[in-house]
């Protein structure tokens, strides 16, 4: 049975701690004949899963598809789906999908993406290490100060920096290149830094991952500044990928990092409509090839004479 209520709020609750991305759609307008009412609440999961109600299954196949765009862009969008031969019409923030299996009416469902906040190891006690948790705070990282011994970076993480002056740096670093977390940073002096990443057991591409000494070039000497400058480089190197420029942070011209691949997607052979090719969406075997379906009525009438739809697709 679709959540509801309290059950559905806490299943969104869970997905947050257990930093799981997931799609909050909401019905925000519907136009009868329609069993949707504005109010109802459903959660996308990354599989493409739908927990909760939004009128059917028809609806939810747009929903799935564009949930899913949503969480590969990060961006809300407002999705209009009405009765009519496939067709999608866009437009900045909203996009317009006509079904051909709803009897009539129509609903606005407004699909807005929760992604967890990016995790960022920080390993020390130091003034710069507590610094470091302070402003990460501020910019919506989720920042996890921990010592070099209990550090456990995720290959999902979005840095791991050591700022440990000199305790157990080796072991976090080391973890983290092999896991490919996109930013390891080293707080250390250019001599007594080249010295530690010479001694990582890892492999030479490995090791000139490391941003050593960590930060861009603004001057800074306080702990607070160290910390602002480390900030600036991983946010650099997230949102233009590579090794920023620490000499001429203004100058960064690199293209920004490509968004993830969509998932891939696929055309119903009984109706024609788009809908995305995962596990979670109907679908059927038929001579070697997998077949997606809006409904289950599409489905059914495929699995009814599949030479004759598997021949027409």
């Amino acid at each position: 049975m679709p959540l509801h209520g309290e059950a559905l709020t806490a299943r969104a609750q869970e997905l947050v701690e257990r930093r799981e991305p997931f799609v909050r759609a909401t019905v925000v307008r519907a136009q009868h004949p329609t069993s949707a009412h504005a109010g109802d609440t459903a959660l996308v999961l990354a599989n493409g899963e739908i927990d909760g109600f939004l009128g059917g299954t028809c609806v939810e196949a747009s929903v799935r598809e564009y949930g899913l765009q949503t969480l590969t862009k990060h961006e809300p969008l407002l999705l209009r789906v009405v009765p009519g031969e496939p067709s999608r019409t866009r437009e900045e923030g909203a996009v317009e999908v006509a079904n051909p299996c709803l009897s009539g009416g129509a609903v606005e469902i407004f699909l807005e993406p929760q992604m967890p906040a990016p995790r960022v190891v920080v390993v020390g006690a130091t003034p710069v290490a507590q610094a470091l948790g302070a402003l990460g705070a501020i910019l919506d990282l989720d920042m996890e100060l921990s010592d070099g011994t209990a550090a456990e970076p995720r290959a999902d993480d979005a840095a791991l920096i050591v700022a440990s002056q000199g305790r157990d740096e080796e072991p976090a670093l080391e973890a983290a290149l092999r896991l490919g977390v996109p930013y390891v940073a080293l707080v250390a002096s250019r001599t007594r830094g080249a010295a530690v990443l010479a001694s990582l057991d890892v492999d030479d591409s490995q090791r000139a991952r490391v941003h050593s000494p960590a930060g861009l070039l603004l001057g800074g000497r306080t702990p607070a500044e160290i910390a602002l400058s480390i900030l600036a480089e991983l946010v650099s190197v997230r949102h233009f990928g590579g090794a920023a420029e620490s000499t001429r942070p203004e100058t960064a011209t690199a293209d920004p990092v490509p968004a993830s691949t969509e998932p891939a997607s696929a055309v119903d052979p009984v109706c024609g409509m788009s809908v995305p090719a995962v596990e979670s969406t109907l679908h059927a075997e038929y001579a070697g090839t997998t077949y997606y379906f809006c409904s289950p009525g599409c489905r059914r009438a495929f699995l009814a004479d599949p030479e004759h739809y598997a021949t027409a697709s």
